[in-house]
């Protein structure tokens, strides 16, 4: 029910933009008409795209998937040792080097 309500939050966040971006294009197409291409936006084109911005932000939040777990333990539980630790080892020569040379210190 939620991933519904945020993807028609969404949609409408898109088409309140959209409405904002054509409001702004009139408003300044008006001004150049009118040899005034110096003045402020409208605060209802500025309340408009910021109301959007509102509505658009908890709609990704509520449409999106849930999170995945990304640690280490998380991984560990999907994989077995040997798909996780599948590469060569280094060699312990400790043992070896102290029958060839003995107690050497």
């Amino acid at each position: 029910m939620s991933k519904i309500l945020g993807q028609a939050l969404v949609v409408i966040a898109v088409l309140a933009l959209v409405h904002a971006a054509f409001s702004t294009y009139e408003h300044l197409s008006t001004l150049k008409a009118l040899s005034r291409p110096t003045g402020t936006l409208p605060t209802s084109i500025i309340l408009e795209a910021l109301i959007s911005l509102g509505l658009f932000i908890p709609g990704i939040a509520l449409s999106s998937d849930s999170l995945e777990d990304v640690t280490y333990r998380g991984e560990l539980a999907k994989r077995s040792i040997d798909e996780q630790d599948a590469r060569m080892g280094f060699m312990v020569l400790s043992k070896r080097g102290r029958a060839i040379f003995g107690d050497q210190q």
